[in-house]
């Protein structure tokens, strides 16, 4: 199970290259979008993750919306699953499972209402009059909302009073790079990993993620990896069975796709077992 976005795909803004030009890695695009390149892995990653897929054993695991993750091609065959939506939809083999979207909407009625939270969010970003600090508010498949913010204007408090409303409603806020997520507390990647592995039939699960939103998929996974970037590294989250990488941006993301080819090629292992396969590079 894997996150996408600053986790296995860069979009420009988040490759971080080190070094000079001439020592920069070739990237290939795995997403256009509005006719332009938008999302860039590098080329050794491509490779790593075609093999991945090949196993059938790679499930991407994302807070886009089906429309928004289905710009994306990763090398090698489609994934057979995939979760978007934060895991409040899934597809199989490209196709969404209504039976699981329907489960998932019996789950969100222990939050408040999609359309409450959305409301005051639109509300805090245009008091006085469209503040500059954000730049729209969209609603993500009915299922929770967003707003694209300038971080470096965000009004003091502004974040933790937005966050201690969501908190007495059971959602959640998740800053990520300039968006900041309202997601209802029942809608969790975890929740919909554990139902692609025991479709899977599987009893094991690695897992990777850069952010707060994939902290709980982190938890429970039996084997995981982080970069050295994100929400999770900003608040110093570890963890004894989750993997950190050396590199950040793009680089991390390399890692990481040979970190899964280690999981895949090595696994499984019995749960709560002392064997892990050494981080590529690291010791162990």
């Amino acid at each position: 199970m894997s996150d996408l976005d600053r986790t296995l795909i860069y979009s420009p803004s988040a490759l971080m290259l080190a070094g000079s030009d001439w020592d920069a890695p070739r990237l290939l695009c795995v997403e256009v979008y509005g006719g332009r390149p938008l999302s860039f892995v590098t080329e050794r990653a491509a490779g790593l993750l075609a093999q991945v897929a090949e196993t059938g054993m790679l499930v991407p695991t994302t807070t886009r919306t089906v429309e928004q993750y289905q710009r994306i091609h990763l090398p090698g065959p489609a994934p057979r699953y995939a979760i978007c939506a934060n895991g409040g939809r899934l597809l199989v083999d490209g196709v969404e499972d209504r039976d699981f979207t329907a489960a998932v909407e019996d789950r969100l009625a222990a939050s408040a209402p999609h359309a409450e939270i959305l409301d005051e969010l639109t509300r805090v970003s245009d008091a006085g009059g469209a503040p500059a600090f954000v730049e729209k508010v969209r609603d993500a498949a009915g299922l929770f909302c967003y707003a694209v913010v300038n971080r470096s204007m965000l009004p003091s408090g502004w974040l933790e009073d937005l966050t201690e409303f969501a908190d007495e409603r059971a959602w959640g806020v998740s800053l990520q790079g300039r968006k900041v997520y309202l997601v209802p507390a029942p809608l969790t990647k975890a929740a919909a990993a554990a139902e692609v592995a025991q479709r899977l039939g599987v009893s094991t699960m690695a897992a990777a993620g850069d952010s707060l939103l994939d902290g709980e998929l982190l938890e429970v996974a039996d084997r995981a990896i982080r970069p050295n970037h994100g929400e999770l590294a900003d608040t110093g989250w570890a963890r004894p069975h989750v993997d950190v990488t050396e590199a950040d941006g793009v680089a991390a993301g390399e890692q990481i796709a040979e970190w899964m080819l280690e999981q895949v090629t090595t696994g499984p292992w019995p749960a709560g077992s002392d064997h892990q396969p050494p981080l590529p590079g690291h010791p162990n």
